[in-house]
């Protein structure tokens, strides 16, 4: 299933939401760019590598800071190819924005980031040795996914079902079509060995569940109803 668009209008403008797709589609266009110029070595070097994260020292090719703990955050705009950033995009516009409306701006900002770094905690603990680039949004994507899940379950979402040769757009609730997707990674991340590369499914799973955890801690406080009062004369 691919996701479309949902039926859940937020109230409030997705300005962060904008903005971070803004970031990856210009960090990718500039990746392009400097490996189009011969400067492979220095993208790569922005590329989080559990090992280089583990032993905090860098490997050939070195980052241009030579501080491996921030390939973390850099390495969450980077991506492989157009395939790869318009899948990730698609859901962070898809979902976003209703859980930007939920956390309000500063909050859905600092909610995306911790995602994307439980995201990466869980993908090296799996295999903290691994000297396998790592790179992309999909995990704090996954936050967003599973913020949305728990805070809009019954939300629709129109996606595009695949069956073969053919094709239909069909309306399912949130918690099916999210229930689904996280119950793939789990389905998928047992079947990577250690050290593998493809999908980083242990990201997606650590980034989903950190969402779900830190909507609530983050979520603006509800606000309180004002009391009538009546005056008798």
């Amino acid at each position: 299933m691919i996701p479309l668009r949902d039926n859940n209008p937020g109230r409030t403008a997705p300005l962060v939401t904008v903005a971070l797709i803004a970031a990856n589609v210009l960090a990718f266009l500039k990746a392009r760019q400097m490996e189009a110029l011969g400067h492979s070595a220095v993208v790569q070097g922005m590329m989080m590598v559990p090992a280089e994260v583990t032993s905090l020292r860098d490997a050939p090719p070195l980052a241009p800071l030579h501080m491996p703990l921030l390939t973390v955050f850099t390495a969450m705009f980077l991506h492989a190819g157009w395939l790869h950033l318009i899948g990730n995009m698609l859901y962070l516009w898809i979902f976003g924005d209703n859980v930007e409306d939920r956390l309000g701006h500063a909050r859905f900002l600092l909610f995306y980031l911790l995602c994307g770094l439980a995201a990466a905690i869980v993908h090296i603990a799996h295999d903290p040795s691994s000297r396998v680039c790592t790179l992309g949004a999909s995990g704090a994507v996954a936050g967003v996914l599973g913020a949305y899940l728990v805070s809009f379950p019954r939300a629709g979402i129109q996606v595009l079902l695949l069956l073969g040769i053919f094709t239909r757009i069909i309306t399912v609730p949130a918690w099916l079509m999210l229930g689904l997707w996280f119950a793939l990674q789990v389905l998928n991340s047992s079947e990577v060995s250690a050290g593998g590369g493809g999908v980083a499914y242990f990201a997606h799973i650590g980034g989903f569940v950190a969402g779900i955890v830190l909507v609530g801690v983050l979520a603006k406080p509800a606000r309180r109803a004002r009391t009538s009062y009546h005056w008798w004369g």
